[in-house]
């Protein structure tokens, strides 16, 4: 799995958004907010083929949850990630 080029996140007054870069991207019909942790799995992966796992690396590094907690976010936020076009 991969995060789509031309996505960017950009932190705007406390709040963590991903913008579409160039024209092919641009869908103001849709503006993704990503919380704390969403964000943290965001930076772990971009730029690199990743699992699902590897998301949830990221969330068991950074915070005191269980594997089977973060699998079952990490899972949930590629379901969300894939199905809005920002990953595939």
């Amino acid at each position: 799995m991969k995060i789509k080029e031309g996505f960017e996140l950009r932190t705007l007054c406390d709040e963590h958004i991903i913008v579409g870069c160039g024209r092919k991207n641009i869908d103001f019909s849709k503006v993704v907010n990503l919380n704390e942790s969403a964000a943290l799995m965001w930076n772990a992966v971009v730029g690199k083929e990743f699992t699902v796992a590897d998301m949830a690396a990221a969330l068991t590094a950074e915070y005191d949850v269980d594997e089977k907690t973060a699998l079952a976010d990490a899972q949930r936020i590629v379901a969300e990630w894939v199905e809005i076009g920002i990953a595939e």
